[in-house]
């Protein structure tokens, strides 16, 4: 059965590691899409201009169908991958990790490297706060005014939430509904003459 629920986390929230003198500052940052990945990674790289390695893992969209992983020129799989993996055992989404590694001048070797960047970002998702946020679908709907009582009517559902009304020679109407609980709505609201219904996301 479809899930219409998925974890996030609601701010920034940092950890920290150190190995044979090597420093891995870990940032879990809370992103919705690529865009909000870049910017914020431009952002990190900019401060932390000076550290060796900037790697990272994130995971979008409420199904988790979008990830990405990067080792930032550590060797294949000892960064990207135990990040990630500190994501999925968290069952979070629309989140990123990044470490940031200050070179200690003592290589850790492969085993110490996931060691290290996995604890890194354990850490960071520890100090985060996990909510857990459900998956919607927003409509616009529109009616004349003998229907509009009608409409109100089936739109008083708990899983409702009204966005924006708008008065003209019709009434228009934004709301958003829980997914799982949208076409029973949605095919409540067609039942009634001259409302139209447009699905927006």
């Amino acid at each position: 059965m479809f899930e219409d629920t998925y974890k996030t986390i609601t701010e920034i929230a940092e950890g920290y590691y150190r190995e044979k003198g090597s420093r891995f500052l870990a940032f879990a940052i809370p992103v919705k899409n690529e865009t909000e990945v870049k910017q914020q990674l431009t952002e990190l790289k900019k401060k932390y201009h000076d550290a060796r390695h900037h790697c990272y893992a994130y995971i979008l969209g409420y199904d988790k169908s979008a990830y990405r992983i990067n080792d930032d020129g550590e060797p294949s799989g000892t960064a990207g991958r135990p990040i990630y993996g500190q994501l999925l055992s968290k069952d979070l989404t629309n989140t990123m990790v990044v470490v940031i590694r200050y070179f200690g001048g003592i290589k850790l070797g492969v085993s110490g490297l996931i060691n290290a960047y996995k604890t890194a970002a354990k850490d960071a998702l520890e100090n985060a706060s996990i909510i857990e946020k459900t998956v919607e679908e927003t409509y616009k709907a529109e009616c004349d005014y003998i229907n509009l009582n009608r409409v109100m009517q089936i739109l008083k559902g708990d899983s409702i939430k009204i966005i924006d009304q708008q008065y003209d020679d019709n009434y228009f109407l934004t709301f958003s509904v829980r997914k799982l609980e949208a076409d029973q709505y949605v095919n409540s609201l067609k039942k009634i003459e001259s409302v139209v219904i447009t699905r927006i996301s």
